[in-house]
């Protein structure tokens, strides 16, 4: 049988969709896989009921529906107080993940090195390694997650052609500030590099923190690519609808990229979506305020069952030290996979191994998220209070 290539054998399978499978196997609650457990706008599935029975369904355009590009840049040319032109800085992909790829497949050539902060989303270093770029991994250490400038300019100065920044950072809940952003793109000009933003979680902000736009500081637009989804803002992770923003360069090389890797986003999917961008600014603070209060609810249960973990200053997932349970005679030697397929079995609560995130040899943490209802972070804080017995005993 003929071997396969090299690359598929640098990186797994994705470990969130594998503890997802386990999960099911064993009929536990998810909250390792990031999806809400409530359904998307009212507006948004009766314009799908209708374009089932209306359309389109036919191709769209492959770089996007009109009517869904010019909703898209009115919403976020607000947000960076810049006109983003619909015809010419924007594709339409099949979600975020594939925004990632086809920025990284669009920008670099094999033997080109990428910067990633670590921890990091699983797909950024898969998506590098496909597109033939090297991995090279800046540190954001626990528990602040703050990073050295001097680690960044290095990377720079090694040759890296773009860094990657996932903001507010999935896993750790970062937030990065106006002044962090402005220092890194200030490096990305001075060696004429690229910033990759990931923004699905920029309507998922805690006060006092607000989301700062890379895209939208001074001179950095055309350094910067954004990708972005639907998925998050508007419970419709299903519909995979995501979107690049870029220079006119950029997007010109991007859609052919996005055309050879899917053709295009749904159609019917494309036609619903625009009704949810059609929302007013109360919709996004609604948001706002429902994964407050189930952030405020899980940290609180967290606390009262005496397990340690950061405070997310955005995104919906915390990080829970297990380094206590590890320390226990009936886990020494386990490693975070091995404790968290344990509780998914015995406790009935699914988290990601945090390992999975880390380039360092990270073991101690485990990643949970709260996009779920009241009720359902309830059962699981109650699930979870067994663990806390185990400490007590």
């Amino acid at each position: 049988m003929p071997g396969l290539s090299h690359r598929v054998g640098t990186f797994t399978d994705s470990v969130i969709r594998r503890m997802t499978r386990i999960c099911n196997k064993y009929g536990a609650i998810n909250l390792s896989q990031g999806f809400p457990d409530w359904d998307p706008p009212k507006e948004m599935t009766d314009s799908l009921a209708k374009a089932a029975h209306t359309g389109p369904h036919q191709y769209a355009i492959t770089f996007g529906a009109k009517n869904l590009r010019e909703a898209i840049c009115a919403k976020q040319s607000k947000a960076i107080n810049r006109e983003i032109n619909p015809e010419t800085e924007i594709v339409i992909t099949c979600g975020s993940t594939e925004s990632m790829m086809c920025a990284m497949m669009t920008i670099c050539n094999p033997g080109d090195k990428v910067l990633i902060f670590s921890p990091f989303y699983e797909n950024y270093g898969a998506d590098t390694i496909l597109s033939g770029a090297e991995p090279i991994y800046v540190p954001l250490v626990p528990p602040d997650y703050k990073y050295d400038i001097n680690l960044i300019e290095n990377g720079f100065k090694a040759g890296a052609k773009a860094i990657i920044i996932c903001n507010p950072s999935n896993p750790c809940g970062k937030v990065f500030t106006r002044e962090e952003l402005t220092e890194i793109g200030a490096l990305a000009l001075k060696y004429d590099a690229y910033i990759v933003t990931d923004e699905v979680y920029e309507h998922i902000i805690f006060d006092p923190y607000k989301h700062v736009y890379a895209s939208g500081l001074p001179g950095l637009f055309d350094n910067v690519i954004t990708c972005n989804s639907l998925s998050k803002t508007y419970s419709i992770t299903g519909w995979r609808i995501g979107y690049l923003i870029g220079n006119a360069k950029f997007v010109d090389g991007a859609r052919k990229v996005h055309d050879f890797l899917t053709v295009g986003a749904a159609a019917p999917l494309q036609e619903a979506a625009v009704a949810g961008l059609n929302f007013p600014e109360s919709y996004y603070d609604h948001v706002k305020e429902i994964y407050t209060a189930r952030r405020n609810q899980f940290i609180k249960g967290l606390d009262e069952i005496g397990l340690k973990h950061n405070v997310p200053q955005g995104s919906y997932f915390v990080m829970v030290d297990i380094q206590d349970f590890l320390d226990l005679p009936q886990f020494k030697g386990w490693t975070d996979l091995e404790f968290c397929e344990w509780v998914i079995k015995n406790i009935g609560v699914a988290a990601v191994p945090g390992s999975s995130f880390f380039r360092e040899p990270v073991n101690n943490l485990i990643r949970f998220h709260f996009a779920r209802s009241e009720a359902t972070i309830a059962e699981c804080i109650n699930r979870l209070a067994k663990l806390g017995d185990l400490l007590k005993k």
